[in-house]
């Protein structure tokens, strides 16, 4: 596949965010409007992706809005409002769309080869562009052929590294190239050995994708090499940064809404001080100054 860039198509060197005109939220705060570096919104984190969640398409609107936390846990993280931010792998979702509207200068790099992705193009969706993301549509082993050396203030990667059928270490070490100095990079997978997995695989239940998604498609996106988090640290440290912190999550089965939410939020809080037994993995890394 050839790398298909925004215009302009050439590598990316820092300018001043773009914004788009947002769509106004609780408080009076508008989605998209410009940020000044450090402030804060009035309205949530939260409630800021929500409503961009029900600007999808219908029949993507009630997975959104399900996916809406999770997803403003991981703008809480890097949010830096006039920082350039690159997500691999993020697909039509909410994360890249969110941090433009948040003050952030986006970038969304993928290959868009995943079924969803070929189900809704991006400009059907019509969120992404309009709010100021920028699109590289590229196999990631060749997305740092869209960015200068140390240009980016975040990279960002989450849940896609187990899909991918190459070695995530050219991946991230252009990451790292193309990370200023005190740049972040976080990224998160499933965890192989969370604790639902170690209950269910002695009897029998496989912890891999389902035989349908493996055995029909012509072509299987489904998970490759899952991580635990000893893998996750050991990349971060092979490739020269400084890991800052890691932890888990369980957004598996959880809920917007409803009577299982409750459960649901028990069982990941009670979990949290335990990373290595959640189902969602992450690793906060820095490039040395």
């Amino acid at each position: 596949m050839a790398v298909a860039f925004d215009t302009p198509a050439t590598r990316f060197d820092p300018a001043p965010p773009q914004t788009a005109s947002g769509l106004r939220v609780a408080g009076g705060w508008a989605v998209g409007a410009p940020a000044r570096l450090g402030a804060r919104p009035a309205a949530s984190t939260l409630e800021a992706v929500q409503t961009l969640a029900r600007r999808y398409p219908a029949s993507l609107r009630a997975e959104q809005l399900a996916d809406a936390a999770r997803i403003a846990s991981h703008v809480e993280r890097i949010l830096r409002p006039g920082a350039s931010v690159a997500d691999l792998g993020g697909g039509i979702g909410l994360f890249s769309p969110s941090c433009a509207a948040l003050g952030m200068e986006a970038w969304l790099v993928d290959d868009f080869g995943d079924p969803v992705s070929r189900s809704f193009d991006l400009d059907d969706i019509g969120l992404h562009r309009p709010l100021g993301v920028r699109i590289v549509e590229t196999p990631l082993q060749r997305w740092g052929e869209a960015f200068g050396d140390e240009c980016l203030d975040v990279v960002t990667c989450f849940d896609s590294l187990e899909h991918w059928h190459h070695s995530p270490r050219a991946v991230f070490a252009e990451a790292y190239r193309a990370l200023k100095p005190g740049g972040s990079l976080l990224i998160s997978g499933p965890n192989a050995v969370n604790l639902r997995k170690r209950l269910t695989v002695p009897f029998g239940r496989s912890n891999w994708s389902r035989f349908e998604d493996w055995f029909y498609p012509e072509q299987f996106r489904g998970h490759v090499r899952e991580p635990v988090l000893a893998d996750l640290i050991r990349l971060v440290r092979e490739l020269g940064f400084e890991k800052q912190a890691v932890w888990g999550r369980n957004w598996a089965g959880y809920p917007a809404n409803g009577l299982r939410r409750v459960p649901a939020w028990l069982i990941d809080h009670a979990l949290r001080p335990f990373p290595t037994l959640c189902s969602d993995l992450y690793v906060l890394a820095r490039k040395p100054d």
